[in-house]
């Protein structure tokens, strides 16, 4: 029984890790985006 315990942690820590490099790849795309829109902005200008 304690083993099933441990790997019921672990499968929910690995999916939060899955999670979490997701959102970052996400925030980074985003980044990037907002990023080029401000430098055409500027550049037009």
């Amino acid at each position: 029984m304690a083993a099933s315990v441990f790997s019921v942690r672990g499968s929910k820590i690995r999916s939060w890790e899955r999670c979490s490099k997701q959102v970052r790849q996400q925030r980074t795309r985003l980044y990037i985006i907002w990023r080029c829109t401000v430098l055409l902005l500027c550049w037009h200008e």
